[in-house]
């Protein structure tokens, strides 16, 4: 109930919040959609038409209530600039940044995890150095960088992966494979340096537990200790970095698909703040919102199978 509770109380609160903020600083933007919609040599009576149709010279707060309450029954509006519904833009544009997160999720914690418990079997050894500096060069990397740099690598000088584009995953598992892999690991590098990070922190904190250091002493196998004891022990801040971390990935996919040229929900973003399309830049706040609450949802719920004493201790 604590949870569900949290949910139902913030999720409003949040919702509104992002949208009104993206809404007013949108509205506080220098320059007018209407007159750009209107083309170069429209007169003022075609201006004064074109911000009518839009609903553009209602005042702020009528015009935030209508798209609001609109919204709230699932549509998002028209696009200024394409004129097509917003929901349909957005679903249109949709697969791409979704196989490229989803890739990129599961690529950051294979390597964050896999690399921080790793690093632990020999706190201090080379490869426990070894994972130091690969997160620490993991952090410190600019995304579009990485990117750039495995375009010139795989696509430019080795010829085996292609340097731009997205083929769907109904064209077949192989082509759409080759268009993500790339992306999805420039995009994943950074969270999964800053997981191996806190995962081997989290780690090395259990180790020193008494109850470990006895499974140790009774000479229980390493590999048994930390399926058993120490990895479920960690999971909650590893999960907690992970939803955190999952939530920052998809602001990278703007940069991401702008350098590998996908057409997703990125460079839709990109290309509607430079038009002021104010409709397709609130369903994608609204988009974004939903998604960052849903995957809070999820890491509060992961805590009762990792922990159910955590529960306990916020319920109480």
């Amino acid at each position: 109930m604590t949870t569900l509770r949290r949910v139902v109380i913030t999720t409003p609160v949040l919702f509104l919040l992002v949208t009104f903020s993206v809404f007013a600083m949108m509205a506080a933007a220098p320059g007018d959609p209407a007159i750009d919609l209107a083309g170069q040599n429209a007169t003022d009576e075609d201006i004064a038409r074109v911000r009518g149709e839009l609903g553009l010279d209602q005042p702020f707060f009528i015009r935030y209530w209508d798209w609001l309450s609109s919204a709230l029954t699932g549509d998002l509006g028209t696009s200024y600039s394409r004129r097509q519904p917003v929901t349909e833009l957005i679903g249109s544009r949709l697969e791409p940044t979704l196989s490229l997160a989803l890739v990129a999720v599961i690529i950051a914690i294979v390597l964050g995890v896999g690399l921080g418990i790793v690093a632990t079997v020999r706190p201090g050894g080379v490869i426990d150095r070894i994972v130091g500096v690969v997160s620490a060069a993991g952090i410190a990397l600019p995304q579009f960088w990485v990117g750039m740099l495995l375009v010139m690598v795989f696509a430019l000088t080795l010829r085996t992966m292609p340097a731009t584009g997205y083929v769907p995953l109904s064209e077949g598992v192989a082509p759409w494979a080759a268009h993500v892999v790339l992306p999805a690991v420039a995009l994943a590098i950074m969270p999964a340096a800053e997981l191996a990070r806190h995962t081997r922190g989290s780690v090395l904190e259990v180790l020193d537990k008494d109850h470990i250091l006895t499974a140790r002493a009774k000479g229980i196998p390493t590999w048994r200790i930390y399926t058993m004891h120490v990895v479920r022990n960690a999971g909650i801040p590893i999960v907690t970095v992970l939803g955190i971390r999952i939530a920052q990935l998809l602001g990278g996919t703007v940069v991401i698909e702008t350098v590998f040229g996908i057409q997703g929900l990125g460079t839709l973003t990109i290309d509607s703040v430079l038009g002021r399309d104010i409709p397709t830049i609130l369903g994608i706040v609204a988009l974004a919102a939903a998604v960052v609450l849903v995957i809070n949802l999820l890491v509060d719920l992961s805590y009762r199978f990792i922990d159910p004493r955590t529960v306990n201790r916020v319920a109480a």
